[in-house]
């Protein structure tokens, strides 16, 4: 089966960890995308920062997306996949972790996304049902 490098969607741009929220969801608007990579300064990826977050996180919380850094929101050590790995183990990742976007990591350097939609797209049409039900969110 194909690996995550086929599929994903490449040269994903990231939202430096000290750019505001703002300028994440513009940027979001501008690719026409629902979640960005957070890249470090050191331009290692840092999180994942998606609309939902925005909203959830600060300006229903009475947050000011004008001052609040992308880089307050990226928690933990982000999820990802390499991009050699297959689609089956993007497949596990995504539903142990109750993701449906994964950056993927060539070494340490951001390649590319690798969404839920783009496994289906490259799914047997007889099993995307099954991916679904597997990756969805409860």
């Amino acid at each position: 089966m194909a690996t995550a490098r086929e599929i994903m969607t490449g040269s994903a741009e990231c939202i430096g960890e000290n750019e505001t929220l703002e300028e994440a969801a513009r940027k979001m608007l501008q690719l026409d995308v629902g979640s960005l990579p957070i890249c470090g300064e050191d331009n290692r990826l840092k999180g994942i920062i998606s609309d939902r977050d925005i909203v959830t996180k600060c300006v229903a919380q009475g947050g000011d997306p004008r001052t609040t850094r992308a880089g307050e929101l990226g928690e933990g050590k982000p999820v990802t996949i390499g991009a050699d790995d297959s689609i089956e183990e993007a497949i596990s990742t995504m539903q142990s972790h109750q993701v449906r976007r994964l950056p993927v990591i060539d070494g340490h350097e951001l390649v590319g996304m690798l969404s839920q939609a783009d496994i289906a797209k490259n799914y047997p049409e007889d099993r995307v049902g099954d991916l679904v039900k597997f990756i969805s969110l409860d």
